[in-house]
């Protein structure tokens, strides 16, 4: 990724008379099991939408914001390290931001690296394209992947970050289908389903593994950017399926 494409590195008079696509990359600072770093979600989301703009060189224009790294982890503050803004304050900063980034820019695609941000973050969507604002987003979500810091998302931080990946303290949790667990989770929270705060078995994982996914999601980014269909929820392309979040009521 060069420094042109980040706004970051940008000067005012660098964006004159452009109307730019800006991807911003939202995580969450947040528990992932006693292996994984905090800012994963941010890291992998910053990761996807970097990529992507590289499959994207000239049309359209892209440029990525710094990623936000605060999101609605509720479910995740049984653990330390973990700073949930929860989704009333998430809904506020993103639909002033987009409001304020959309003066300059053309559209706003939000790269959301958390399930758990989704509530506020839809409410964000929907309340900019209601002012008639070009805004979607769009979900860092592999295929078949497990609920929280397993095997998909350790081998996600093998590929990007192996340092801060702490191999000798993972840890197994449930490996049961979120969808089964999701009632528990809603009313004992993450740390009652599973002290180790891991949602799946990191066990297997791999930086390949890491590389395949990450490539698969930039590629679905990409076409996605291309294509451009909003959903009605403001959803960009076609999912086959729903975010996985363990979220607990308003994501506090």
């Amino acid at each position: 990724m060069t420094a042109a494409r980040r706004l970051a590195d940008l000067g005012w008079p660098d964006l004159e008379g452009r109307r730019p696509l800006v991807l911003l990359p939202l995580g969450s600072c947040e528990q992932h099991g006693p292996h994984l770093p905090l800012d994963t979600d941010s890291a992998v989301a910053s990761a996807v939408a970097e990529r992507a703009a590289a499959r994207l060189p000239g049309e359209p224009d892209v440029v990525i914001a710094p990623p936000q790294p605060y999101g609605a982890s509720g479910e995740h503050e049984g653990f330390p390290g973990t700073v949930s803004i929860g989704h009333t304050a998430l809904r506020l900063l993103l639909t002033e931001t987009g409001r304020s980034l959309l003066r300059w820019a053309g559209r706003l695609l939000v790269v959301n690296g958390h399930g758990g941000n989704l509530a506020g973050l839809a409410d964000a969507v929907r309340t900019l394209r209601g002012e008639s604002r070009d805004v979607a987003w769009w979900p860092c979500l592999p295929p078949g992947c497990d609920a929280h810091a397993g095997r998909t998302e350790t081998s996600l931080m093998l590929r990007l970050r192996p340092s801060a990946v702490r191999g000798d303290r993972a840890a197994t949790g449930p490996t049961e289908p979120v969808h089964l667990l999701m009632d528990r989770l809603v009313a004992e929270s993450v740390h009652g389903v599973s002290p180790s705060g891991v949602l799946g078995d990191p066990a297997g994982a791999t930086p390949t593994e890491g590389e395949r996914l990450l490539d698969g999601m930039a590629d679905r980014l990409a076409s996605d950017i291309r294509a451009w269909q909003v959903s009605p929820r403001g959803r960009l392309g076609v999912s086959g399926r729903r975010p996985v979040t363990a979220r607990t009521g308003d994501g506090r």
